[in-house]
């Protein structure tokens, strides 16, 4: 069925009709109010106060390919271009990771139970639009923040990211299953949201994640799920100052795994956290 009036409201009411068959009411009540937002700057407010605004036909067609694009599942956010995460805006693209809620609770974790101190040195790795490290900067006042990523072109995100918000953040390429860094580098503080999730769980997955998200930093070999995890507490064995933290998001089934991962290198007051939904996703740790 096609918009019969270029009268907003009217559009808004006849998309999200469509895009309720795919993704309910109340989501793509949400969707539309993003697209409105990003397309035409009018927020919902501005709609409920002018009822009556209305689309040129080129702005007609904006709204129409956008919403195309949905429902062949592609995420808004990447049709916008932005996704909010720990207060602020980022830049995101199918370059890059969609940051979830699991993720900023991650950070928020991380702020409320890391004893920072001034000029701590901080690692993000598997960095990919950046957000984590970047969140981290700016709750970490004088912090030495830098991220690692295998992927050129996600750093290249992460650095508009970090000239978008104004902060400091080092970024460099560096594939943590290979990588070797000198000896006299040093972190008080690790993290990382490694790829985790099993080839064997694609099919779990739903389409916007499938056909869109870059399948490099979602997904691991059947035959050695914890690939990533055990370099990287290698790595913190090795590069923590003393009294260092390392912070992993994980799956929820590996979280006795990446436990006992930890504690092969020594690593010490390993905590298995919960997140909001009652799942086990973060584990915490400290070098002795």
């Amino acid at each position: 069925m096609k918009v019969t009036s270029n009268r907003l409201k009217d559009i808004e009411r006849h998309y999200v009709a469509q895009l309720a068959l795919l993704f309910g009411k109340e989501a793509s009540q949400q969707m539309m109010r993003m697209l409105i937002k990003h397309l035409f700057d009018i927020d919902r407010i501005r709609l409920a106060l002018e009822p009556d605004i209305r689309l040129s036909e080129s702005e007609l067609l904006e709204i129409h390919f956008a919403v195309k694009k949905l429902l062949q599942h592609e995420p808004i956010q990447y049709i916008t271009g932005e996704v909010e995460f720990c207060g602020n805006t980022f830049i995101v693209t199918p370059d890059v990771l969609i940051p979830r809620p699991e993720t900023e609770e991650f950070v928020l974790q991380i702020k409320k139970s890391f004893p920072a101190k001034p000029n701590c040195t901080i690692w993000d790795i598997g960095t990919g639009s950046g957000c984590i490290a970047i969140s981290l900067a700016l709750l970490i006042p004088e912090s030495i923040v830098t991220g690692f990523d295998v992927s050129e072109k996600a750093l290249q995100i992460a650095r508009s990211n970090v000239e978008k918000l104004g902060t400091k953040v080092l970024f460099a390429q560096a594939d943590v299953l290979s990588v070797v860094f000198p000896e006299t580098a040093q972190a008080d503080l690790i993290v990382s949201n490694p790829p985790y999730i099993r080839e064997s769980e694609k099919q779990l997955m739903q389409k916007n994640v499938l056909d869109y998200e870059p399948a490099l930093a979602l997904f691991v070999d059947d035959n050695d799920p914890l690939i990533f995890y055990r370099k990287i507490t290698e790595l913190a064995a090795r590069h923590l100052n003393k009294g260092g933290m390392l912070y992993f998001e994980i799956n929820e089934v590996f979280g006795a795994e990446v436990k006992q991962l930890c504690e092969n290198v020594s690593l010490t007051n390993v905590q298995i956290l919960k997140d909001y939904k009652g799942k086990e996703r973060f584990v915490s740790c400290q070098k002795k």
